[in-house]
């Protein structure tokens, strides 16, 4: 089993049992594991140690790192800065969005290559077009119901299996490694509010929060919230493009399209590499 599964499962536990803050023999025992060997494999996945990992992703300290970005959001949000060799922004990752007939069609006349994948994150199916990634789907054991799960995103797409230098570029990202990757391009299906909206979360730092209505007004559509809602729901690029990084106004994780312990677990890990880097 791949350490971000008993990660997981330890997420979970906390999740579910957050206001009490389990200490280290309390999630040890419920994944069934030493303390001592929990303790190493989440020091080894996080960098850091699991109590210091949960301070991270409490709701407390969501509310802190929301209030701290405050009226700032805005500024952080254009922040084009490397400072983190993870740090996404849009200067690493150009949208391309598809043509309206593209949009429309479903893929026809598409090429879709993809490929299967484990990240510290769990298992993911990456799928391109010749322009650029155009999904990123997370998925648990069934490799199957992932490759159905993306063929029906395009109904008239052609498809085959393969790896491509896109495919490369994103499992370097994942490894850390941007030695030799060039700007990863993303190739959307999707309508232009989508688009703007998608573009927004690239805006938001590595380590940093985000709310709903934060990115409304970025787009400068502030009564828009549960559009802007929607529209990070059915993100089709994980990670990649950062929906992880938006939570609730009062500072609850909020609904993950992947899972709520995914989601957590990206939160924390990043806040750990900005604390270690």
């Amino acid at each position: 089993m791949h350490d971000y599964y008993r990660v997981a499962e330890a997420l979970k536990y906390i999740k579910d049992n957050m206001q009490d803050q389990p200490n280290l023999d309390k999630i040890a025992k419920n994944i069934h594991v030493s303390p001592f060997h929990f303790q190493r494999i989440f020091t080894d996945w996080a960098g850091i140690s699991p109590k210091k990992f949960l301070q991270y992703i409490s709701v407390e300290h969501a509310k802190k790192i929301l209030k701290q970005n405050g009226t700032s959001v805005y500024d952080a949000a254009y922040d084009t800065g490397l400072s983190g060799t993870g740090r996404l922004h849009d200067l690493f990752v150009n949208i391309e969005g598809m043509t309206p007939g593209e949009y429309k069609n479903g893929g026809k006349n598409l090429s879709i290559q993809y490929s299967f994948h484990e990240c510290q994150f769990g298992n993911f199916v990456v799928a391109s077009t010749s322009a650029g990634i155009c999904n990123l789907l997370f998925f648990e054991k069934s490799a199957f119901t992932a490759e159905k799960e993306l063929r029906s995103l395009w109904p008239n797409a052609s498809f085959f299996e393969g790896e491509n230098l896109h495919h490369k570029s994103v499992q370097k990202f994942f490894e850390n490694d941007f030695s030799q990757v060039n700007k990863i391009k993303l190739h959307l299906k999707g309508t232009p509010f989508q688009l703007k909206v998608w573009e927004a979360l690239l805006r938001i730092p590595e380590g940093h929060l985000s709310s709903y209505s934060d990115i409304a007004g970025l787009i400068h559509q502030p009564t828009a919230q549960r559009a802007v809602g929607t529209a990070i729901g059915n993100n089709p690029v994980g990670f990649i493009i950062p929906c992880h990084r938006v939570i609730k106004n009062l500072g609850g994780i909020g609904e993950y399209r992947w899972g709520a312990a995914r989601k957590m677990a990206m939160i924390g890990w990043e806040a750990a590499k900005n604390e270690t880097a």
